[in-house]
């Protein structure tokens, strides 16, 4: 099989993957995982970088258990945002929406907090508008 020959621009690309982690709270209303990235002070949902031949799917989950201590099953992909990171380079991050099946949130380095909100509390406290648009992307589905 030929190599692909990647142009810079995508040599350079960080890819990443992470999930809208959702449960059911205690009346029944669906709960979303946002969690606070103390190296950044900002909250978002969990994700990370893609390890060498790794599918986005089995970076999504494994970056949301570790960021987390949190095993999930994948529910449906939820789409894909584009951006600058920190440290200039583009990045892509895709999401899927999971349902927790086992674990215990437990802080570490990366990740100090998980609060489980409501999509409205979450449209408020999320630092960046593309996890709003994610967020109102699932919204729709969850309401049409």
């Amino acid at each position: 099989m030929a190599a692909k020959i990647l142009s810079v621009d995508e040599a350079k690309l960080v890819r990443a993957a992470g999930g809208v982690v959702r449960r059911n709270g205690s009346r029944g209303a669906m709960r979303l995982a946002v969690v606070h990235r103390p190296g950044y002070d900002d909250w978002s949902f969990p994700k990370g970088k893609v390890d060498r031949g790794e599918t986005l799917e089995e970076t999504a989950l494994r970056e949301v258990e570790e960021e987390t201590g949190l095993r999930c099953k994948l529910v449906s992909p939820l789409g894909c945002t584009a951006y600058a990171d920190h440290k200039g380079r583009d990045k892509v991050a895709c999401y899927w929406l999971m349902d927790v099946v086992s674990g215990r949130f437990r802080a570490g380095s990366e990740i100090d907090e998980v609060r489980w909100v409501t999509i409205d509390e979450a449209l408020d406290l999320l630092s960046y508008r593309r996890d709003r648009a994610l967020l109102r992307a699932l919204d729709l589905e969850a309401t049409g």
